[in-house]
């Protein structure tokens, strides 16, 4: 399956740069002061792609330690498509930003919802995917916790992920449950197994994902999510041409059809799962 699917990934691609015109081969243009992070990917030949590595199906790590998902895949399409190397680069989801901005990564695929307020620091291509915020609990609780009164209780204890658009859900919505905040979301989801946390609120799809692979915790999520939250890709402000070719990209990615085969690989088969690296199980 993973062969199958890295050769679509690569028709994909080519495909891609045959309508943009550019050959992966092509020589990068010399550096210029009109799109200074675009002539940098270029003249490099790398593009650096700022990422958790734990939020499937958008990104998490398979059995040997190798970043996959949805972003992942389009990580790859955008590098062939520029005729450079693609290098992602993990790190807890509240140093995205930062990263973005100091130039450390060139762009972010990593569940980024495109709010208001990040837009005031970054520039957003997309959106690529929408989710929502959901809730991850266990069986017993589920009914209690769907009663907004008792979620918006200081009794009720919540989880959420340092920086993420759950933490301003939580703080704006159920501003008198207690929150705790984490760096990452295994940390969190045992938490919520062991009853030390009511609930873990979170990207509706990684808590479906989640409750499945630890249906023998009694784990489970709400059927619809809390919010409407359209993820899309972040990249510099100061850099026109990157967005506007990034804008293009993605146009030619849904009409081509290759973004909606690719979301209905990860989000229809579920064959992926079983290769997810079980030392961080979320």
């Amino acid at each position: 399956m993973r062969m199958r699917l890295h050769h679509f990934v690569l028709a994909a691609a080519l495909s891609l740069a045959a309508c943009a015109g550019m050959s992966p081969q092509a020589e990068p243009p010399a550096p210029s002061t009109a799109s200074p992070v675009l002539d940098r990917i270029l003249h490099r030949g790398e593009i650096v792609i700022g990422t958790t590595g734990d939020q499937p199906p958008l990104n998490a790590r398979d059995s040997k330690g190798e970043l996959i998902g949805l972003e992942a895949d389009l990580a790859r399409l955008i590098a062939a498509s520029m005729g450079v190397k693609e290098r992602m680069l993990a790190m807890p989801f509240a140093e995205l930003l930062p990263a973005l901005q100091s130039g450390k990564i060139d762009i972010i695929l990593s569940g980024m919802t495109m709010t208001p307020e990040r837009n005031k620091k970054v520039a957003f291509v997309g959106p690529y995917f929408v989710s929502g915020t959901s809730m991850l609990t266990r069986t017993e609780s589920i009914k209690a916790l769907s009663d907004p009164n008792q979620l918006n209780s200081p009794k009720t204890r919540l989880a959420a992920l340092r920086g993420s658009t759950s933490e301003r859900v939580v703080r704006d919505l159920v501003p008198n449950a207690r929150l705790e905040l984490f760096d990452n979301y295994d940390d969190a989801v045992q938490r919520v197994i062991k009853k030390d946390i009511d609930a873990l609120i979170a990207d509706h799809l990684f808590c479906i994902l989640a409750a499945l692979r630890n249906k023998d915790s009694g784990l489970t999520t709400l059927r619809q999510p809390l919010t409407f939250e359209p993820i899309g890709i972040a990249l510099p402000p100061g850099d026109p041409l990157l967005i506007n070719w990034m804008e293009n990209f993605l146009l030619t990615l849904e009409g081509t059809g290759v973004l909606t085969d690719l979301t209905a690989h990860w989000l229809g088969d579920p064959a992926w799962v079983q290769d997810l690296d079980t030392t961080s199980k979320p």
